[in-house]
């Protein structure tokens, strides 16, 4: 089966000589190296574009925003991983990076294509975006869907990371529709679902990103990156301080068999 129509392989990212390192149109010695921060970098390669200002500020503070959050599941797989393999750290960042899906790290991208499909049925329903967010919620919710980017099982009253990044969307100058899509989506929760939701982490990154020009098919490369950082420290803390097979010895001790036993067996 042929995928794609290029017979040729090819991309506008990078390109090199023996004397020149160019990525995406910019000598990477001699304008970048020292000149950008990683954020930018990123956004660059991403997009092909260096960030304004806001776009910077943004994509930075979400960076931040993401990268640690405790002994989630990623980062139990990545230091059991390496209490098994301790000579090999980048096996056990992959581990961690692995179960990036639709509940852990993956949740950005699903609500921001939710505020991208609300975004466009306001527009073909003549610009109504409270008609439209109930309607796309109403949809998700009737096929049982998540509603991604919405409740949180510690920070009920909302996740405190919510306003600190649209604070920094605001104070920077990025764009706020989607902000108010996201706002929006929170206040028309309790009469589709029944109960509150509030907004979290996962729901402000697209919100903020959106607004700045970020390419919604990317989101989740952003709290994978962050994340990366965050998988990086802890490797580094369980090479000197390891609790990988503490974590599987807690496992164990919980675990209850639920299966049939041999005949005169209990």
């Amino acid at each position: 089966m042929k995928i794609g129509k290029a017979t040729l392989p090819r991309s506008a990212i990078c390109t090199s000589n023996e004397d020149t390192i160019v990525v995406r149109g910019h000598d990477l010695a001699r304008d970048l190296i020292g000149q950008v921060n990683f954020g930018d970098y990123f956004f660059l390669l991403l997009t092909g574009r260096k960030p304004d200002a806001a776009a910077s500020a943004v994509l930075n503070s979400t960076l931040v925003a993401i990268a640690e959050h405790g002994l989630v599941p990623s980062v139990q797989a990545a230091r059991m991983t390496l209490a098994a393999a301790p000579d090999a750290m980048q096996g056990a960042v992959a581990a961690g990076l692995l179960g990036s899906g639709s509940v852990i790290l993956g949740a950005s991208e699903t609500a921001g294509r939710l505020y991208v499909e609300i975004d466009e049925a306001a527009k073909m329903g003549g610009g109504d975006l409270r008609a439209a967010a109930r309607s796309v919620v109403a949809s998700r919710r009737e096929k049982k869907l998540p509603i991604a980017g919405y409740g949180h099982p510690e920070h009920k009253k909302r996740d405190p990371r919510v306003d600190a990044l649209f604070g920094v969307s605001q104070r920077a100058g990025g764009g706020q529709h989607f902000i108010e899509i996201a706002k929006i989506v929170e206040e028309v929760i309790p009469e589709v679902v029944g109960k509150e939701l509030k907004l979290n982490v996962s729901g402000a990154i697209p919100a903020v990103l959106l607004g700045v020009g970020f390419p919604v098919a990317a989101l989740r490369g952003v709290p994978m990156l962050a994340r990366t950082a965050s998988l990086i420290a802890h490797l580094n803390e369980e090479l000197s301080d390891p609790i990988g097979f503490a974590l599987a010895y807690q496992a164990t001790r919980e675990y209850e068999y639920t299966g049939t036993m041999p005949a005169g067996q209990k």
